[in-house]
């Protein structure tokens, strides 16, 4: 079986972008840095870096009182009252230059690149190779926010909304924690034990009572929480059939993000966009099991094997589809086989493709006036398309979306023509929905094989039939830009109208 699924425990985390900096914590206890500037600003900086424990050297001609009250108190301080010299960076492990003057702030740059030392320059993004982010201080626990330098106030911002949202007794809760890792981690042999002890310490009744100001009793509720739980007591595996919605990260549900940044092992279907994919915790294993129309590869039984097996292992599995798992999505075959192998599966609902596309198109899927009922089917699988009720799909008044059914539009046509609906039906053919790839191309039931080829249609589409389809408005979607396509099939020159939205 993993032969059909090579290497699955070799893919890595998703990797975002090139990034401007590395995001790092640095420990500086007793760490000699160096400070440029005597003004306002300087004194700000000196106070941050004497509370994490540097011993700090100020070179500036004149300094402000409250720089020389720092001195007066005792601090890791000493003073050169003097203008900078490039020789003055050799021996610290960084520099901030606080200056405001950009001839001497430059110099400070050049030397310290020379000695290799990581310098900072306030507010001057082109002479650091280090910066200082936006930070929200629950100590021990510390929330970092950078805008890597271009724009400062957008990060201060971010800082104070996570401000208001984070309580001041999550310190309490992070130096608990502390005091109980190495007992945690002796007491658990494994990983993934570990990992389940402190997801119950957080989200149960430890974390909920320290952050309502009761933790009195909380050393007890840890040591009970421990002794209730052997070194296996959180082994056991637990699959979730999770819904990732059509394309865009923003209909994600947020029990879908809980259970990503939880999962340890993510099995993925191929149309699982990266920006859903990088909302998983970083040390997720990946595994794509998507199909490919036409290929035998990765096929239901072996999707089906490698997550019962997953399971048996002790992993928590997110097997993560488009849209919902259990519109289309065969959700229903895996949580049959985790079921019959005595294996827990729990299912996160999706937006399913038909609502999200259409709303992102503008087309509402039922209308008082032209369409009472609406019917999801597929043209994709088991002989599906022979096997439809196409005297009841052709009747007027109802909506039909179409999944996976771009290779069939051929004989979706001749069924329901030869059944009764008329040709004139509206029809809009969604690609790509809800992304910013997103084009709507709309005509009639008679010239959507034409209307198809005419504008090189691929999957993924959803295709909406019904006279709700000539209701659409790209001003519903939200992107401000559409942009109007011609067709080069000069059979349907008259009425069709293509838009790309993104």
């Amino acid at each position: 079986m993993r032969a059909a699924l090579p290497g699955y425990s070799d893919y890595p985390v998703v990797w975002v972008e090139k990034v401007d900096y590395f995001p790092a914590f640095l420990k500086l206890d007793d760490k000699p840095c160096l400070l440029v500037g005597g003004g306002a600003v300087a004194a700000r900086k000196a106070e941050a870096l004497l509370a994490a424990g540097a011993t700090l050297t100020i070179v500036a001609p004149a300094v402000v009182p409250a720089i020389d009250e720092m001195l007066a108190g005792g601090k890791r301080l000493r003073l050169i009252r003097r203008r900078f010299e490039a020789s003055d960076v050799a021996g610290n492990w960084l520099v901030v230059s606080a200056t405001g003057d950009a001839l001497v702030e430059q110099e400070v740059a050049a030397a310290a690149d020379a000695h290799r030392v990581f310098c900072n320059a306030v507010d001057k993004r082109q002479n650091c190779s280090f910066i200082s982010p936006a930070i929200v201080d629950r100590s021990p626990l510390i929330v970092a926010v950078s805008s890597g330098g271009h724009a400062p106030v957008l990060a201060r911002k971010i800082r104070a909304q996570i401000e208001s949202l984070l309580p001041a007794s999550l310190g309490q809760l992070a130096s608990l924690a502390g005091r109980w890792r190495a007992r945690v981690a002796s007491h658990y042999g494994d990983l993934r034990g570990r990992l389940r002890f402190w997801e119950s310490f957080f989200d149960g009744r430890i974390g909920s009572e320290v952050l309502s100001g009761r933790g009195d009793n909380a050393e007890r509720l840890v040591a009970d929480l421990l002794s209730e739980n052997t070194g296996a007591g959180f082994a056991s595996g637990e699959a979730w059939l999770v819904g990732a919605g059509p394309g865009d990260p923003g209909l994600l549900t947020l029990r879908a993000l809980q259970i990503l940044q939880s999962a340890d092992v993510i099995l993925h279907d191929r149309l699982v966009s990266s920006d859903i994919l990088a909302l998983a915790r970083r040390d997720v294993t990946m595994i794509p099991v998507g199909k490919t129309p036409g290929c035998k590869a990765n096929s239901q039984e072996e999707i089906n094997e490698l997550l019962v097996s997953l399971v048996r292992e002790g992993n928590r599995v997110c097997r993560l589809k488009g849209g919902d798992p259990f519109i289309f999505g065969r959700g229903g075959e895996e949580a049959a086989a985790l079921q019959a192998n005595g294996l827990p599966c729990h299912v996160v609902p999706g937006i399913t493709a038909a609502a999200a596309c259409a709303a992102y198109a503008g087309i509402p899927l039922t209308h008082r006036d032209l369409a009472q009922s609406v019917v999801l089917l597929t043209a994709h699988g088991k002989n599906s398309i022979d096997n439809l009720d196409w005297a009841s799909l052709a009747r007027e008044r109802q909506t039909l979306a179409v999944y996976m059914g771009v290779r069939r539009f051929p004989d979706l046509v001749r069924q329901l023509i030869r059944h009764g609906r008329a040709a004139d039906t509206p029809v809009a053919i969604i690609e790509r929905g809800t992304t910013p790839q997103q084009r709507v191309i709309r005509g009639t039931l008679g010239q959507l094989t034409l209307l198809a080829k005419a504008h090189r249609v691929e999957a993924p589409a959803i295709l909406i039939i019904g006279e709700v389809a000539k209701l659409g408005s790209t001003d519903l979607t939200g992107p401000d830009r559409v942009l109007s396509l011609q067709p080069t099939a000069p059979e349907v020159a008259s009425t069709v109208h293509a838009a790309t939205i993104g």
